[in-house]
């Protein structure tokens, strides 16, 4: 994991972290190996802090 790429996930809001994880492309770097792994415990950890999940999905876009 680069350093750019665990700044990137620490300072993501999860609204920006799920939107990724929706939109990205197959094989993003983002979501492979380590750095993969880091970003599934935040993206975690993030939506255990967010208020409706489900409201932040329908905001980027995914099930409307």
């Amino acid at each position: 994991m680069t350093n750019e790429e665990k700044d990137w996930i620490d300072n993501a809001t999860y609204d920006e972290l799920i939107s990724k994880w929706i939109f990205a492309k197959v094989g993003d770097p983002l979501f492979q190996s380590e750095t993969g792994v880091y970003y599934g415990e935040v993206m975690a950890e993030k939506k255990k802090q967010c208020y409706d999940p489900v409201k932040v999905s329908k905001r980027v876009g995914w099930g409307v």
